[in-house]
């Protein structure tokens, strides 16, 4: 008997699978003659899909489509099959084994959850399967006949909503289930807090190491190093420099500054000299003079009261420096306690007029402050608590016994730590902001293949050390034909002064810049890039010695790489009309008392392991004379506000 009609035997089904998975869809279908097919999606128009004109369809998964096939004979008879759904979920696969034949996997398990009374719930599972899985929800080991989705919701939660959880997960070849989970419905009084969360993460670390009139100092170049990386770990943006004037550390402040908003964290970390005067802390600029007054230097409660106007989440401020008072004769007074705004934390590498101290052993110099503050940093616990792991290591180093011990003043209202995951919803608009900041300040040159007369091709690249710091390496890639013995020479346009190439300051710089580099031959340190005011040009000279004539040749090539990392954002022009009237009065004011030499470094290591101070040096008491344009640190300012307690 002929068949006068098409007949499905049977239909595609529906699979749920990962990206990029590869599927076949498969219809099987009985009738006279020979039998057409077309596959379609649920596109515009019920599109066809291109070369879908056999029964089996195999496709790559993109996204989530509809898919039905139509089958027609030449008796103008037609049929379509069901529509099937391919849904595609684009989550973590792993554990899904290359001989998968369909069985459900489950990619997303539910989790546990404590709610309100009266408010949603809502639980989530899901799975890949071929075909698609069924999904039936239990609570305390009774089924949910009315819950058979990979979501389970619930509006409005009641008392009888509490109970353990589980969703059983099955297609043709298998079951599968999920974990338990357990459901806790509280009173709004009994509902935990919310665990904390910032919108974005900023830090700003300088280090000063290179004083033209105080103690140079060693261990700044590790201490910021390493603290860079650990709170890039996690998930700070981080400026990182190196010797700053008080007009660029006011300058790059200000730009940090200008990065924080409501909900972020910032946090300020400073490693160098300091002192105390009358209860606030100054930080000691590169080119501070000897004698130096507060109007040299940077004042940190005014950072901190910055850092509070920007509503921020989370405001940290950590000072490796010394706090030995400056003036003698002032009496000595607290901390003028912080605003009201709260969260905000002061981590002092030692207490009121004491130092901080540094070691040398030979192989890496630290901060002892900053060497425990490391140890700890990655803790995922209070901020307070980890500055008081530190604490009680530094108490315990027999190098400081006695003479440095760690200082803590906050008004934490929450539990915060830094690492508080980052929490964007509603706060995008002003991430993009920040993002284009921070990249700006960050922005490494890319890769330039340079191809000589001679046929040599060298490659130049480049790595940031900080944020201030670029070297620039130079490698040999291919060799010419007739040249031997060739060498690179790298020197910049215009010239940038190597500040660390001094013994000992330039082997810690090398330890940092030889094991990220790939054996260059020959590379260039470039320093202090905040004060560069034009574009940055590399010269590369190749020297070689041409295999005919026996002559040594010498080619040049130059690579124009504009103004990288933090030069493109020209701290220099802070206030660049006021400054240079400022730096003109101060040093009049200052100028007979300068000494005529440097003053002696007390800092000559007497053995392994000896720490050295942070403190610099004020040679004189000088009479505070008063111009008619105000300074950063008013003393007078302060000296009214301290009168108040």
């Amino acid at each position: 008997m002929m068949i006068s009609e098409i007949v499905i035997v049977r239909h595609p089904v529906s699979v749920c699978v990962p990206v990029n998975h590869k599927v076949t869809l498969s219809v099987r279908a009985e009738g006279t003659g020979i039998l057409n097919y077309q596959w379609f999606t649920d596109e515009k128009d019920e599109k066809e899909v291109s070369g879908g004109t056999e029964a089996d369809l195999t496709i790559k998964a993109k996204k989530t489509q509809l898919y039905v096939c139509r089958v027609n004979d030449h008796f103008c008879n037609c049929l379509f099959s069901d529509w099937v759904k391919v849904k595609v979920l684009d989550i973590d696969k792993s554990g899904l084994s290359e001989n998968w034949l369909g069985e459900p996997h489950i990619a997303v398990n539910p989790k546990p959850q404590t709610v309100r009374q009266g408010t949603k719930l809502t639980l989530r599972c899901a799975a890949f399967g071929i075909p698609t899985p069924h999904y039936q929800w239990y609570r305390n080991g009774q089924p949910l006949l009315d819950k058979t989705s990979g979501m389970l919701q619930v509006d409005r939660t009641t008392a009888e909503h509490k109970g353990s959880y589980l969703c059983s997960i099955s297609n043709v070849l298998q079951e599968t289930w999920t974990e338990p989970v357990d459901v806790d419905i509280v009173q709004t009084d009994q509902l935990p807090p919310a665990a904390p969360t910032a919108t974005d993460k900023v830090a700003l670390l300088i280090g000063n190491l290179n004083y033209s009139n105080h103690p140079p100092l060693m261990a700044p170049i590790m201490d910021v190093h390493e603290l860079a990386n650990l709170l890039q770990q996690l998930g700070f943006r981080v400026v990182s420099l190196l010797d700053l004037t008080r007009e660029e550390m006011l300058a790059a402040i200000d730009k940090f500054i200008q990065l924080l908003d409501r909900g972020v964290y910032g946090l300020f970390y400073y490693a160098g000299h300091g002192y105390e005067r009358v209860g606030r802390n100054y930080l000691v600029a590169v080119d501070a003079p000897q004698p130096y007054r507060p109007e040299n230097c940077v004042c940190v409660q005014r950072v901190m009261l910055n850092m509070q106007q920007r509503r921020t989440a989370l405001s940290v401020i950590l000072l490796d420096t010394c706090r030995k008072w400056y003036n003698q004769d002032c009496i000595a007074s607290s901390i003028t306690p912080l605003g009201p705004s709260g969260n905000t934390v002061y981590g002092y590498a030692t207490c009121e007029d004491a130092e901080a101290y540094e070691v040398q052993d030979g192989g890496k110099s630290t901060g002892i402050f900053t060497k425990y503050l490391n140890k700890h940093i990655l803790q995922a616990e209070k901020v307070t608590h980890v500055l008081e792991k530190v604490s009680e290591d530094l108490s315990r180093d027999y190098l400081v016994k006695g003479k440095q011990q760690v200082e803590i003043k906050h008004t934490l209202k929450e539990p915060r730590s830094l690492a508080d995951p980052v929490r964007t919803t509603g706060h995008t608009r002003e991430l993009h902001q920040r993002e284009a900041c921070w990249r700006q300040a960050n922005e490494i040159p890319p890769k330039k293949r340079l191809t000589f007369a001679c046929g040599v091709e060298v490659e130049v690249s480049f790595s940031a050390l900080f944020s201030n710091v670029l070297v620039a390496f130079a490698t040999v890639k291919t060799k010419g034909l007739r040249t031997q013995d060739c060498t690179i020479t790298l020197s910049s346009i215009p010239p940038m002064e190597d500040t660390f190439s001094s013994p000992g300051r330039s082997e810690e710089m090398d330890t940092l810049l030889f094991s990220k580099s790939e054996n260059p031959d020959c590379t260039l340190r470039l320093c202090a890039l905040q004060k560069l005011t034009k574009t940055l040009v590399i010269k590369v000279d190749l020297h070689y010695t041409h295999m005919d004539s026996k002559l040594r040749q010498t080619e040049s090539q130059q690579v124009d790489i504009g103004r990288p990392l933090v030069a493109s954002c020209k701290l220099y022009a802070r206030n660049h009309g006021t400054t240079a009237k400022k730096q003109e009065g101060a040093s009049a004011q200052s100028m007979g008392n300068i000494p005529s030499s440097k003053p002696r470094l007390h800092q000559t290591p007497a053995g392994p392991c000896r720490p050295f101070t942070r403190k610099a040096e004020c040679a004189a008491k000088v009479a505070v004379t008063r111009s008619n344009e105000p300074e950063e640190n008013d003393e007078n300012e302060l000296q009214d506000f301290t009168l108040r307690h």
